[in-house]
């Protein structure tokens, strides 16, 4: 099985569907962005089949402060660090694409040492690398699983400048995260999970960054990234299916998509989990990255959640870990009951 392959922001089932309706022009920039996903997810694959297992470390005694290095490759589409442009403690740049990714991974690291008390993405202070810039009008942004985060400038139309897409980053340095806990298997029921785990705690890292309310998020994920042929976002985590015209996502699991495409259809039932703990945060209410995120990192770091889960599987462990942290009665357990029972996901 597929441990991990690369977790691009646009899965290649929705640049095949873009694909079909773009005119020749845009056609070519939806081709480039197959070619590099094609590649990067053989190298990615490769390197992470080599993590055999979880890696649960332990925190690091000291943290708080991120280590970024953010390097321009001037469209280069080599994998390898370019010019380097800005590193931790240094003015901002002249690129504001720089700058943009220099803050996103600074809001990332926040929200997880703030709220988590997690040294970055490995727990002990892991360096992260952004290469913006990267390839010419590319259409995607993705981590590689090996420290490093690219960006495209997008060609206007499918995409926008990715580095301004907080939510995107926290997605993408969130597969890290899964990656160094539970190593969800990328596929199928799991590959869902881990994709659905990154785009809840890059809405996390927004709706923190911002200051939200669950009730004052939009839960749109790629707002901020989208061009005009994926108006007004990718995905939508509170109404899957609704974010944009080529958005196929299901809701719940009465319409589950079965497929061999995307590793069994791991961004399209995404939906799914992700509807869960919308309804759970919204359900609870105040900030979303307080109960309902505890909760929901509190399972990514459970010992019990294998790397070949089930929906079924981790809604039971988020069951349990609310009843632990906040009582077998409280209102955050039955809240949590009360999302997946909205996806029809069943729970004990």
């Amino acid at each position: 099985m597929t441990r991990h392959s690369i977790a691009c922001i646009l899965p290649p089932d929705l640049l095949v569907s873009l694909a079909r309706d773009a005119t020749p022009a845009q056609r070519l920039a939806v081709l480039t962005a197959l070619d590099v996903d094609s590649s990067f997810r053989q190298a990615r694959a490769e390197a992470a089949a080599r993590l055999a297992a979880p890696v649960r470390l332990a925190l690091a005694a000291a943290g708080g402060t991120p280590h970024r290095w953010i390097y321009d490759q001037r469209h280069s589409q080599s994998p390898s660090p370019g010019t380097l442009a800005r590193r931790e403690g240094d003015p901002p740049s002249g690129d504001a694409s720089v700058n943009a990714a220099y803050d996103g991974f600074g809001a990332t690291y926040s929200l997880y040492w703030d709220v988590f008390q997690r040294d970055s993405i490995d727990g002990q202070g892991m360096p992260i690398a952004a290469l913006v810039h990267y390839g010419t009008a590319f259409d995607n942004a993705f981590w590689d699983g090996q420290g490093h985060m690219f960006f495209g400038d997008g060609d206007g139309q499918i995409l926008t400048d990715t580095t301004r897409g907080i939510d995107v980053i926290g997605h993408e340095l969130t597969h890290g995260v899964t990656q160094h806990e539970a190593n969800l298997v990328y596929s199928g029921e799991s590959g869902a999970l881990n994709e659905s785990i990154s785009d809840v705690f890059g809405s996390l890292v927004k709706q923190y960054h911002l200051g939200q309310t669950a009730a004052q998020a939009d839960w749109l994920i790629g707002a901020d990234i989208v061009g005009p042929l994926l108006k007004p976002a990718l995905r939508s985590m509170t109404a899957p299916g609704t974010a944009n015209k080529h958005d196929s996502q299901p809701a719940d699991m009465a319409h589950f998509v079965q497929t061999t495409s995307d590793n069994g259809g791991v961004h399209i039932n995404s939906g799914i989990p992700n509807r869960a703990f919308a309804v759970t945060a919204i359900t609870i209410g105040g900030p979303a990255w307080q109960a309902p995120g505890t909760i929901w990192y509190d399972t990514l770091n459970d010992p019990r959640l294998k790397p070949n889960s089930t929906f079924a599987g981790f809604a039971a462990l988020t069951l349990k870990n609310a009843r632990t942290r906040f009582g077998a009665t409280s209102s955050e357990a039955a809240a949590v009951q009360a999302g997946w029972d909205a996806v029809k996901v069943p729970v004990r």
